[in-house]
C-alpha cells in the first residue's frame, strides 16, 4: 500500500489563491538580513522564505527530497490545527525536514508556527470530524503492511521514496483517525491510492497498530545552540584538499534539439573525498546550510552553522582559494542555493557535499551528535520514483 500520508515535512500553504511570496533567488537575497525580520511576515511571506524552495512556490511538491503536497484536499480536511503546529515546531528528525520551532533552535517563535497553520486553514478546507478507530492488531497488520506499503514508505531501519511512517515525531503527532483517513481516501493526484473497499476498517487498524509498534521515542538531548562564533576555516595553517568535483550530466541530444551546448557545472564533491581531507587535516571550510535545530543534533566536526535562511555569515567566508563544502540533508537543495550564492559572490572554489549530511551519517563517518542520535534509516534506492525529479 503506497501510504501517502502527507506529513508536513517542511512548512505549509495552499494554492487556491495566488499570495505574494518570494521567489527562490528572492528569499536567498532576504535571508542575508537574517532571521529578525521573521516575525514581522505573515504566513505566505514564511512560506516562501523558509519552505518553497523544498515543496515549491505553489505547494504542490516534489521541489526536493520527495518533500510532499502540503494543499492535498484529504491531507487539509483530515489534519488538525495542533498536528500542523507540531509538525512545524518539531520537525522529522532524521529526515530533511528540520524543527523549525525556536523551542528545538529553530527561527520560529509559536505565534509565527500559529500565522504558517493559520494562512494554510484560510486556504484549504477545514477539517472535519473523522470516525473512531479501534485498536488493531500489530502481528495482523505487520504482513499486510510489509506486502502493501513497505516498498514506497520503507520499515524502522529503511526508508522508500514516500513518507517515512515509521518517524517517531510523525507518529506522535499523527492520530489512528488521521492515518485511517490517508489510507481510506488516499491523497488525490498522487500514487498514493484510495484503500476504501480494498481493505476493511480491521485491516486498517492492524496497519495502523504494526506502525505504533515501530516507533522508537526520539532522543530529547541536543547540542548547545551555536554561537555565531565558531571558526570558519577548518585547519587553517593545512595544505588546499584534491577535490575532483563531479558535475551534473548535461541532457542528451542538446545539440541536435538545436539548444545551446551544455556547460557542465562542476558543483558536487562526494562524501568520500571531504572525509579524507579532514582526516588529512586540510584547509577547508564546511557550511551546514540546515536550520540551527538540525546542527543541534548532530553535524559534522568543525562544521559551522549558516542556514539557508540567514546567511550573514557567509561574510566571514575567506575568498582566497579556500574550498567552501556546503552539505544539507535534502540532500542538495538547501546547500545547492547556499553554494549558487557563494559562487555569485565569487567563491568558486565550493561545492556541494554529495548526497548529504544523511548519508554521511549512514557511512559511520565522523560526526558530532546529541547523546541518543542514531545514524537515519538506509535509503532504499529500488523504491519506484513517485514523481519526475524537477
Amino acid at each position: 500500500m503506497r501510504f501517502w500520508s502527507l506529513v508536513l515535512l517542511s512548512c505549509l500553504a495552499a494554492c487556491k489563491r495566488e499570495p505574494t511570496r518570494p521567489s527562490t533567488d528572492a528569499a536567498l537575497d532576504a535571508a542575508n538580513s537574517g532571521d529578525a525580520a521573521l516575525a514581522s511576515l505573515d504566513g505566505a511571506a514564511l512560506y516562501g522564505r523558509l519552505c518553497a524552495v523544498c515543496h515549491g512556490e505553489d505547494a504542490t511538491g516534489y521541489r526536493a527530497d520527495n518533500a510532499p503536497s502540503l494543499v492535498n484536499r484529504t491531507f487539509l480536511e483530515s489534519v488538525t490545527d495542533e498536528q500542523l503546529k507540531r509538525s512545524i515546531a518539531d520537525g522529522r528528525p532524521g529526515t530533511a525536514m528540520a524543527a523549525y520551532g525556536s523551542v528545538h533552535g529553530g527561527p520560529l517563535s509559536s505565534e509565527a508556527i500559529a500565522r504558517i497553520a493559520g494562512w494554510l486553514r484560510a486556504h484549504g478546507p477545514a477539517p472535519i470530524a473523522l470516525p473512531a478507530r479501534k485498536v488493531g492488531a500489530p502481528t495482523r497488520g505487520a504482513p499486510i503492511y510489509s506486502a502493501q506499503c513497505a516498498r514506497c514508505h520503507g520499515t524502522a531501519t529503511a526508508r522508500g521514496n514516500a513518507v517515512h511512517l515509521a518517524n517517531p515525531r510523525f507518529l506522535e503527532s499523527a492520530s489512528d483517525a488521521f492515518l485511517a483517513w490517508a489510507i481510506t481516501e488516499g491523497r488525490p493526484g498522487t500514487p498514493m491510492e484510495s484503500w476504501r473497499g480494498k481493505l476493511t476498517d480491521e485491516q486498517i487498524d492492524d496497519v495502523i497498530a504494526h506502525l505504533r509498534a515501530l516507533a522508537k521515542p526520539p532522543a530529547p538531548q541536543e547540542l548547545a545552540p551555536p554561537t555565531g562564533k565558531e571558526p570558519m576555516v577548518i585547519h587553517p595553517n593545512g595544505k588546499p584538499p584534491s577535490f575532483k568535483p563531479r558535475s551534473t550530466p548535461c541532457p542528451p541530444n542538446t545539440a541536435d534539439a538545436g539548444k545551446p551546448p551544455c556547460t557542465p557545472d562542476e558543483r558536487f564533491v562526494s562524501v568520500e573525498q571531504v572525509k579524507e581531507a579532514l582526516e588529512q587535516k586540510r584547509r577547508l571550510v564546511i557550511i551546514d546550510a540546515r536550520p540551527p535545530s538540525d546542527w543541534m543534533r548532530v553535524h559534522i566536526p568543525g562544521a559551522v552553522s549558516i542556514p539557508y535562511h540567514d546567511l550573514k555569515r557567509l561574510d566571514e567566508v575567506p575568498n582566497d582559494g579556500t574550498w567552501v563544502i556546503a552539505y544539507c540533508a535534502c540532500p542538495h537543495h538547501l546547500s545547492g542555493d547556499v553554494v549558487t550564492v557563494l559562487r555569485k559572490r565569487g567563491i568558486r572554489h565550493s561545492a556541494i557535499l554529495d548526497e548529504g549530511i544523511l548519508e554521511w551519517h549512514r557511512r559511520g563517518y565522523p560526526v558530532v551528535a546529541a547523546p541518543g542520535v542514531e545514524a537515519p534509516p538506509t535509503e532504499n534506492r529500488g523504491a519506484p520514483a513517485l514523481f519526475p525529479p524537477h
